[in-house]
């Protein structure tokens, strides 16, 4: 097993783990998490030993292979299958020795150390790696330097997978990942055989792919059993219950202190005055949690304009040689949430940039409203900020005229206060460039808001107000992201991108997960080909989303008011003796609460399945 105990770790005078300890069980698949900047990935530095503790021990058994993904591979001519199987040094080392040896017991030795490593299927396992990271045969085949660096960011997690290293670090892996990448990784991990340890702000990894989660929050590591949403639901409960205790601790303090100010002088008191200071230096404060802060973004809202806001008829798209995408017949209302699916390679983002306007169609027509704006985001847009410029300078070029104060509130409204207005980008972290270009993909309020990839850097409070967000923006949504957990609450139509074709997919996120796993035939057998003519009207279809929109708001305002009602009941005090008619209360309120829910919830399944049936 892994055991860290009562570690101590500083950067720069900044203390990030004081007499921190945890025990990780051998073969468990466990989530890092914590705030950004907390100290998840120098903890694994401190694991590998790269860095030298101030205090305290990391444990691990004998010999055990620690590995990771520190960088990508580097181009070379060498190809990406060859790069995978030298990953295995042990493998590689033997295989190169049995070449040249001549001693029989050596050769001996040899041969049974291969056989025991299971030598002879390493091609076909190191093949099978790279085709779920997204390498088909013939790429396999390619050498390194014909590829960019996010995809030998894949090689290289390719080698450390087919490696098998006793304890598996993996930082962010799946933000050089799509989404089909990023399923095949969680079901790789699921069945990996030692132990893995994971920083990810992926709910769905972190909920299907682990089986405990090491919280690192004020400088001290908590080991919780369970996937993510079981953390999030006990460390809610547990935040509640030493609020409450806070509380009440706070209050006594404050009743003694005042006693002892109101009596120290009185000689008569002066005993029970003294006594009462002794008392006041026991009683610990409980410090409460801290609440997460309060992450948000703010969408300008944009005018409604008469449908379709983008019609494609016959249209194809390419970039100067035969065209990437043929006969797109597609269209887009300002209400439509959509996900486009599909691997890297098929087209997502060539249609992502025909939309945005980026690229023209070489054939067939493409009609857009004359008064459209578009936002569009890009992970390389993160990359094309100005390093030496601040976030206040990059907005000041776009709205030269406005105050500075308006400016600053716009900043606030994506997350970059104060400090980071004024910071140059350069020392920004990668969530907040992500937050400074989305504030600019969305300054002047688009009716079509396209996002490839938003999540990369961002964390799990920043991923929910996201999601916040998209959810009460009144545009369209364009998304093609891996996180799953975004798409399934934010769009209510896909498009699989496959095979040069655009085309519904008519299940669920789920179902083309399950598909995804199955293999590809699956998939293109639920593609629909062509879109079939709705049985409704514009307007009916037009009632029935906002039939659809209204249920999913009295659900979320029902879910609001039980986990209000949840953290009443989560104090400690309502349960005294002398409070049980306020606690017989307050549980009929929350099984009224349930009970609306369950109907609200019933409500909107109901809204659903008309509108669905409406589409079909």
């Amino acid at each position: 097993m892994l055991k860290i105990e009562d570690i101590t770790y500083s950067v720069e005078g900044r203390p990030l783990f004081e007499s921190a300890s945890a025990t990780i069980p051998t073969g468990h698949k466990v989530g890092l998490v914590g705030r950004n900047g907390a100290g998840k990935t120098t903890l694994f530095r401190l694991i590998r030993g790269e860095l030298a503790l101030e205090g305290g021990t990391i444990t691990l058994p004998q010999r055990a292979r620690i590995g990771g993904v520190a960088q990508e591979v580097p181009s070379s001519e060498t190809s990406l299958l060859d790069t995978v199987l030298q990953a295995d040094t042990e493998r590689a080392a033997l295989m190169a020795e049995a070449e040249h040896a001549h001693d029989p017991h050596r050769i001996a030795e040899i041969q049974a150390r291969l056989a025991d490593i299971d030598a002879w299927s390493a091609e076909g396992r190191a093949s099978s790696i790279l085709k779920g990271l997204g390498f088909d045969a013939e790429e396999q085949l390619m050498p390194c330097s014909a590829f960019s660096g996010g995809w030998r960011m894949r090689v290289a997690l390719a080698g450390v997978l087919f490696a098998q290293p006793d304890y598996l670090l993996l930082d962010e892996p799946t933000n050089y990942l799509d989404l089909e990448g990023a399923l095949w990784l969680e079901s790789y991990l699921q069945k990996y055989p030692h132990t893995v340890l994971i920083i990810s702000h992926d709910r769905g990894l972190l909920n299907r792919a682990v089986q405990g989660i090491l919280h690192l929050d004020n400088r001290k590591l908590t080991y919780w059993q369970g996937g993510y949403d079981q953390f999030a639901r006990q460390m809610s409960e547990r935040r509640a219950v030493l609020q409450a205790e806070a509380k009440k601790v706070e209050a006594r303090r404050a009743h003694l202190q005042s006693f002892v100010d109101r009596f120290k002088a009185k000689a008569s008191k002066a005993v029970q005055a003294q006594s009462r200071v002794k008392m006041l230096e026991k009683l610990t404060p409980i410090t409460a949690p801290e609440e997460a802060k309060k992450v948000v973004f703010t969408f300008p809202k944009p005018e409604e304009l008469a449908p379709p806001i983008i019609n494609l008829d016959g249209a194809a798209v390419g970039y100067g040689g035969p065209p990437v995408l043929r006969k797109l017949n597609l269209r887009i209302d300002q209400d439509d949430r959509i996900a486009l699916l599909g691997k890297n390679g098929e087209g997502k983002s060539t249609l992502s940039k025909l939309l945005a306007g980026k690229l023209q169609p070489v054939e067939g027509k493409l009609a857009r409203s004359s008064k459209l704006r578009i936002g569009y985001f890009a992970q390389h847009q993160v990359d094309e900020l100005h390093l030496d410029e601040t976030p206040l300078q990059h907005i000041q070029r776009l709205r030269p005229e406005e105050m500075q104060a308006k400016l600053r509130a716009r900043l606030a409204g994506f997350g970059l206060m104060a400090d980071q207005a004024d910071t140059v980008v350069a020392r920004l972290s990668g969530g907040q460039k992500a937050r400074l270009s989305l504030l600019l993909a969305t300054i002047d309020a688009p009716h079509l808001l396209i996002l490839d990839e938003p999540t990369n850097h961002l964390d799990i409070e920043s991923r929910e107000a996201l999601v916040e967000a998209l959810t009460e923006y009144p545009g369209a949504v364009i998304l093609v992201s891996h996180d799953m957990h975004l798409l399934g609450l934010v769009a209510d139509r896909l498009w699989l991108v496959k095979g040069g074709a655009v085309t519904p997919y008519t299940e669920d996120l789920e179902a083309y997960r399950r598909q995804l796993l199955a293999g590809d035939d699956v998939v293109k057998a639920a593609a629909k080909a062509p879109e079939k003519k709705p049985k409704a009207s514009r307007d009916e279809l037009l009632a029935l989303k906002a039939e659809v929109r209204k249920c999913e708001d009295r659900v979320g305002k029902l879910n609001d008011m039980r986990d209000k009602l949840a953290t009443k009941l989560a104090d400690p005090s309502l349960y005294e003796d002398s409070r049980k008619g306020e606690l017989a209360t307050w549980n009929a309120k929350y099984a009224e609460v349930m009970d609306a829910l369950d109907k609200a919830e019933a409500l909107w399944l109901t809204a659903q399945e008309k509108l669905e049936e409406a589409m079909a």
